[in-house]
């Protein structure tokens, strides 16, 4: 991804993001994010202990497990993560863009946080896992285990 709009951010090499709105432009109510996951990347399992997360996919398809459901989505569809739930996202082969909703807002601050800028970013860019861990847990996430680890899993 390159792009001067500082409102792009690179998470590694699965994860491409612009923020549309932040929790500052919604007194803290929700943040949105256009979000861009790369073919067959998935998250960790993880939960959020401060905000549930909303999925709509745009393009491509994944699979969301959500505690003990799995849910295959493609565009148009959506599903909504609580409070508290282990989860994992899965791109599908021609990878996902999809619209995250978070309320109230946290997302997007861990996005601005911990990610790179676009415009910084290049081939081989790599995420400061310490800064990503520091601010996940800062804003309430929590990493339970690598990406390809399911909710059943643990």
């Amino acid at each position: 991804m390159v792009s001067d709009d500082p409102r792009d951010y690179v998470l590694g090499q699965e994860l491409r993001v612009r923020i549309l709105t932040t929790g500052v432009e919604t007194s803290g109510r929700h943040d949105l994010v256009d979000a861009f996951q790369l073919p067959d990347t998935a998250t960790p399992v993880h939960l959020h202990t401060r905000y549930e997360e909303r999925l709509f996919v745009l393009e491509g398809a994944c699979t969301v497990w959500v505690g003990p459901d799995t849910m295959r989505l493609g565009p148009g569809d959506y599903c909504a993560i609580p409070l508290d739930t282990p989860h994992a996202i899965k791109a599908g082969p021609n990878g996902c863009r999809s619209l995250l909703v978070t309320s109230p807002a946290g997302f997007a601050e861990l996005i601005a946080r911990a990610a790179t800028p676009a415009h910084l970013a290049g081939p081989e860019t790599e995420t400061d896992l310490e800064r990503f861990a520091a601010v996940s847990a800062e804003l309430g996430d929590q990493i339970l285990g690598p990406p390809g680890t399911r909710p059943a899993d643990l």
